[in-house]
């Protein structure tokens, strides 16, 4: 066992701050935990779990509790945070500073803005796990997804995976299709109507993995996809992808499991609203020849998105797929914690980010804890690329637009793509809406006529 407080703590923001040989020793933790949970008490003995839970939870804070008390630690829970100093105006930086300061020695945050774990865990002396942020990442869930692939099918790498329902508001897919992505498995998006996958989450995924997305011919799926414009995604294809031409789409064949998901009304806007019928997974959709073999997973807690005669079906492991969360979580918070090793290669080491100066938040995303959280905590951004220079907000990932760069080491701004941009120090760069933003700033224009400013 490592040592009880690592010096630095580590935080589980994203599923990017997992590598994969990472996420295979906790996959290997979590088989040996499975086997009898009850012998490992003395594992986190006298360690405490904070849950800070701003919104609705079973199955996510109950395991969490679990797996902290079945290895012997003691859990502090603060389940309906409009019971807490929130209502007294409270902000989640201070919160977070009095927990971790004292009170716990790990903090299991969900939260409705987006961004929100990243802010906490640049406030928090202790780790923080992210328990879902808004519509933007639920990295434990994912990990508990992958857990049960590397259980049911023996890998994860190559497998063809349906994700169906609201693809465009579920923070389970957002975050299993980058890990998806990342292992080299291939995506099926079947998505309720008008709640497609959202443009920044295909973009990533093109952008990061080769993923070229193309129409799917889906009809082996039954009528799971009857009603519904079918994607395929994968990283293992991309050129042959970007030259075909069948106006039916890529014929999709056998898959290896069934990701349902629920209508995310909490998130819905009014417009959206629709009396649609929503996506249905029923005994007779999964005669189908192509799902065969394909297990039925959802995260759960489900509506009416697949029929009870499917619980039956011994494809069916949404309930041990909520169970295995228990395992998985223990081996999350025993890494956390210190108190064992994976002994893999640490990840490479998140880029910085720099503060926007004063102006209005460039974040385009009304849901970004930037633009609630702005007592202790500014806007943020990093960069994306370098050439040609663009940037993300350094909470909720969004990408950002600025009309103009400046430096501010020689006080000059520039057009984006002028090629001074590209001398500019990291930490010298500033982010500017327009040049009446510039001037403001105390910003003058390069004296050097600037081509790319005529184009």
């Amino acid at each position: 066992m490592s040592q009880d407080h690592p010096a630095s703590p580590r935080h589980l923001v994203s599923i990017d701050d997992v590598s994969i040989e990472e996420m295979h020793a906790l996959f290997a933790h979590a088989d040996r935990f499975a086997g009898n949970p009850r012998t490992f008490a003395d594992t986190c003995p006298g360690f405490i779990s904070a849950s800070l839970f701003y919104e609705p939870s079973t199955r996510t804070r109950l395991s969490f509790e679990s797996a902290m008390l079945r290895l012997g630690g003691g859990v502090l829970t603060a389940a309906e945070m409009t019971s807490s100093s929130v209502v007294k105006g409270e902000s989640l930086a201070d919160t977070i500073r009095v927990v971790g300061g004292g009170y716990a020695d790990v903090i299991v945050l969900r939260h409705p803005s987006e961004g929100a774990a990243r802010l906490a865990s640049h406030f928090s002396p202790v780790p923080v796990i992210n328990a879902g942020d808004g519509s933007l990442e639920h990295p434990t869930q994912t990990l508990c997804d992958l857990y049960n692939l590397h259980v049911e099918r023996g890998r994860i790498e190559g497998l063809d995976v349906v994700l169906a329902g609201d693809l465009k508001y579920s923070r389970t897919v957002h975050s299993f299709a980058f890990a998806l992505a990342r292992f080299g498995a291939n995506i099926v998006c079947v998505p309720q109507p008008g709640f497609e996958l959202p443009e920044y989450v295909v973009k990533r995924l093109h952008e990061e993995f080769g993923v070229e997305p193309i129409r799917a011919d889906a009809r082996r799926l039954g009528n799971l996809a009857s009603n519904s414009d079918a994607v395929y995604l994968t990283p293992q294809k991309p050129h042959q992808l970007s030259l075909f031409t069948d106006a039916r789409g890529w014929e999709v064949q056998q898959v290896d499991a069934v990701y349902m998901t629920r209508p995310q009304t909490e998130r819905h806007s009014s417009k959206e609203m629709s009396e649609t019928q929503y996506l249905r997974l029923e005994k007779r959709a999964m005669a189908a020849e192509s799902l065969r073999d394909a297990v039925v997973m959802h995260p759960l807690p489900r509506r009416d998105e697949i029929s009870d005669e499917v619980d039956a079906d011994p494809r069916s492991i949404y309930f041990k797929q909520a169970a295995r969360g228990v395992p998985i979580r223990m081996a999350i918070l025993s890494w956390l914690l210190g108190r064992i090793d994976l002994d893999v290669p640490l990840p490479k080491a998140a880029e910085p980010s720099l503060a926007v100066p004063s102006g209005p938040n460039p974040c385009p995303n009304p849901s970004c804890i930037s633009r609630t959280e702005t007592r202790h905590a500014g806007p943020r951004f990093h960069v994306i690329s370098e050439t040609p220079l663009r940037a993300a907000c350094a909470y909720c990932t969004r990408e950002i637009s600025f009309g103009l760069v400046g430096c501010s080491s020689t006080g000059v701004y520039h057009a984006p793509g002028a090629a001074a941009v590209g001398q500019i120090h990291f930490h010298h760069l500033v982010l500017l809406e327009d040049e009446a933003a510039a001037v403001r700033l105390g910003f003058r224009p390069s004296a050097a006529p600037d081509p790319s400013a005529r184009a």
